[in-house]
């Protein structure tokens, strides 16, 4: 499904104070959200993914979000559609899937039996887990990283990253059964 970006071009940056949690000495300027103005309705409480600007969306009343960034799939790997948050965990354990072991076997073999939840996961501190109707759970993921340097870049195996303080401001927010839009 070929979704149009449109709704974000324009979001312009909010002159509410950012929240406490939004404040870090430890993530550059150009990673901390933001509370934006959209310059088009959104439904509030949802996600909508931006790629081209790597940027989340978590919709809020009064035609506002949160703007994050995120790290997305890398190449042929990002999945564009709509979906809904199916499940949610804290420190996630993970799994490689059988493609990801195939793509690259000296990364991810050593993995294929799981790894638990921790700081050394890389599904980070927190994760929203993509499912539609049709195919139930897609393996897609909105997670945290433990490898923050790759915020804003394409990376992953599909999944969408952020920061894990960001990823867990957002999980306290997202209830089951969320929109999710990646564009």
């Amino acid at each position: 499904m070929k979704l149009s970006r449109r709704a974000f071009l324009g979001a312009t940056l909010s002159t509410a104070a950012l929240p406490a949690w939004a404040q870090s000495n430890s993530v550059p300027d150009r990673y901390m959200p933001q509370i934006v103005d959209l310059q088009s309705t959104l439904d509030p409480g949802e996600i909508h993914v931006d790629p081209v600007t790597f940027d989340l969306y978590w919709t809020l009343p009064g035609n506002r979000a949160i703007k994050y960034t995120v790290g997305i799939g890398r190449d042929d790997l990002y999945e564009t559609g709509e979906f809904y948050v199916g499940a949610k965990k804290e420190w996630p354990s993970w799994t490689p899937t059988p493609d990801m072991i195939e793509r690259d076997p000296d990364a991810y073999k050593q993995y294929e039996d799981g790894m638990p939840g921790g700081p050394d996961n890389p599904l980070g501190a927190r994760a929203l887990y993509l499912f539609t109707p049709e195919r139930g759970d897609t393996y897609l993921r909105i997670h945290g990283t433990n490898q923050p340097n790759t915020i804003a870049s394409r990376v992953s195996n599909g999944c969408v990253r952020l920061i894990n303080s960001h990823v867990e401001h957002l999980y306290e927010q997202v209830p089951l059964d969320t929109r999710v839009v990646l564009y």
